[in-house]
């Protein structure tokens, strides 16, 4: 859970509290799922993550875990 926090508070880095705003979140989902990051806006921000809810809590269980592994190797 704490390596989720800190994925998200790393990734909104400048506009945490404007996830809407943040060039490196607003990349990410332009890459996923084609949507331009010029033009978006908070609502479609927060519609993406609402729509990929599922895979997004996948994704930050999986960097947990990564997270987790190279902790493990050190």
């Amino acid at each position: 859970m704490f390596a989720s926090i800190r994925f998200l508070w790393n990734a909104t880095r400048g506009a945490r509290l404007t996830p809407w705003k943040s060039e490196f979140l607003k990349w990410r989902i332009e890459t996923y799922s084609g949507k331009k990051a010029e033009v978006l806006t908070a609502r479609d921000v927060f519609a993406f993550m609402w729509d990929s809810r599922k895979e997004l809590l996948s994704f930050l269980a999986w960097t947990g875990q990564l997270e987790r592994a190279v902790k493990r190797s050190r």
